[in-house]
């Protein structure tokens, strides 16, 4: 039986417009100047005012109150609604609130293009002296090494994918002898090897020398390579009966060798080189320090004026169906210039009114650039200040630059958790990491503190910390174990 009933429903769901804001408020300047090329080609009805320079050096409404200030009203000289249906298409242009630092950057993307590592050992192996039947399995041996020049696939998994993919049957054996004879004799050196070990010994082989440091790092790579990668290395002493300094030149060898062959080639045939452009520029004046947008990050839109004629000339005919379709046209066009400039002006609102909250609570910090004084700060003290939703504070700090007096910065860096100290003071976890690494810096390398020791030496700077908090921290920020930092 067919029954009816009424319901309510709460539900939120974004425009297209909101939607295309965010995607504007997380781009980058690079990305942003890209997207904003992108739509003046599609929009002829928006184009950029270029003004004169003059007064950028005006600072003064980069203040803490910079979410009122800063914009000015275009007027579009005509009415849509006379002509139309919407509304009178009045906007605000972009605010004047960008750095002084006006700079022209020409080499935004640097395209570089060379030679790959599959067509530099093909190129060699194709003029070596090997058999039709081999120069195929070579070949195909070679299209399976990775970036790094290493050989990652089982010897067996080849045997099974010649047979069937190129119709050559053939041994393991056979194979193997073709990899070693041919594939990791061609350079560079170490090229074809399975593993680090292999690796590091095709290397060390190709060097031609009675050099007795350079025979026992062969020795060392061959017979005792766990010994080295533990660094156990009164193990090695004891074993080949030599003295440290033996040790410390045949090690001096082994460093130099490469452990990636294939890192000096490129992994595409065109490389893309993006330099960084920072988003804000953050200045002291007199003590205080002033917030900037890049100049690149706002722009002076408006309507064309070309566009502007079109729909007033065509506003004389309404009754022509030709001309009620392109004004429709035009309409349509209008709007999006519209609704693309009131999307910047939010950007540009959003991006400051950030900047500035981020400001404010690290304001020890850009006054003095030591990152120990880096306060505790998560999104949503920012979004706290600023009004804004924590997912908007993500995405503006997500990929942004600043420019700062003591060098360019990632915003997302200043952002850490916090922890109490033994006098009660909450402490950013960023000014713990740095203790620790200073602290590992200055250590004795040839007895490597521990975990649990620099627990204890933590302590006495007042971070009560446990050791596992110790590990994760030494964890991110790439640290080994005392046993693999352990130096001669």
């Amino acid at each position: 039986m067919l029954k009816q009933n009424l319901q309510i429903k709460l539900g939120q769901k974004l425009a297209p417009q909101q939607i295309q804001l965010m995607k504007l408020i997380q781009l980058h300047t690079l990305e942003f100047q890209e997207e904003l090329e992108r739509e003046l080609e599609e929009n002829p009805a928006l184009e950029v005012v270029k003004e004169d320079s003059g007064n950028e050096d005006d600072f003064s409404s980069l203040d803490a109150d910079y979410e009122s200030e800063g914009s000015e009203t275009i007027d579009t000289d005509f009415d849509v609604d006379e002509y139309l249906y919407d509304d009178e298409p009045s906007y605000k242009t972009a605010s004047s609130n960008f750095s002084a630092d006006d700079e022209d950057f020409d080499n935004e993307s640097l395209l570089t293009e060379g030679q790959s590592l599959y067509d530099y050992l093909m190129e060699q192996i194709h003029l070596s002296s090997i058999d039709d039947e081999d120069l195929k399995i070579a070949e195909y041996i070679i299209g399976n090494l990775d970036n790094d020049g290493y050989l990652r696939r089982e010897i067996k998994a080849i045997v099974d994918d010649l047979a069937f993919s190129q119709g050559i049957y053939t041994t393991q054996e056979k194979v193997k002898e073709i990899l070693e004879n041919y594939v990791q004799k061609l350079d560079p050196a170490g090229v074809g090897a399975r593993d680090l070990q292999e690796c590091l010994l095709l290397q060390i082989e190709k060097k031609v020398s009675r050099d007795k440091s350079v025979i026992l790092a062969g020795n060392i790579l061959r017979h005792q390579f766990d010994a080295l990668t533990n660094k156990h290395y009164s193990k090695i002493i004891n074993k080949y009966d030599i003295e440290e300094e033996d040790l410390k030149d045949a090690l001096e060898v082994i460093s130099k060798l490469s452990p990636k062959v294939g890192g000096n080639f490129d992994t595409q045939t065109i490389t893309i080189n993006q330099e960084i452009i920072p988003d804000f520029v953050i200045q002291i004046k007199d003590g205080q320090v002033l917030p900037l947008l890049n100049s690149r990050n706002a722009p002076t839109l408006r309507v064309s004026e070309e566009y502007k004629e079109i729909l007033s000339t065509y506003s004389h005919d309404k009754n022509s169906a030709e001309h009620k379709q392109a004004a429709l046209f035009i309409k349509q066009k209008l709007d999006a210039a519209k609704w693309y400039i009131d999307a910047i002006n939010q950007r540009q609102n959003t991006l400051m009114q950030t900047i500035s909250a981020i400001v404010k609570l690290q304001k020890e910090y850009f006054l003095t650039g030591d990152e120990k004084n880096i306060k505790p700060m998560i999104l949503k003290d920012v979004a706290d200040i600023t009004g804004f939703d924590i997912s908007t504070i993500s995405r503006v700090v997500k990929s942004k630059y600043a420019d700062t007096p003591s060098g360019i910065i990632l915003l997302k860096n200043l952002f850490s958790d916090s922890l109490t100290n033994d006098d009660g003071e909450e402490v950013s976890t960023k000014e713990i990491k740095n203790h620790l690494q200073e602290v590992i810096s200055h250590e004795d390398k040839r007895k490597p503190l521990t975990d649990d020791a620099l627990v204890d030496v933590l302590k006495e700077k007042g971070y009560n910390i446990a050791r596992r908090t110790i590990a994760k921290y030494r964890e991110q920020l790439n640290i080994p174990v005392a046993r693999l930092r352990k130096e001669l």
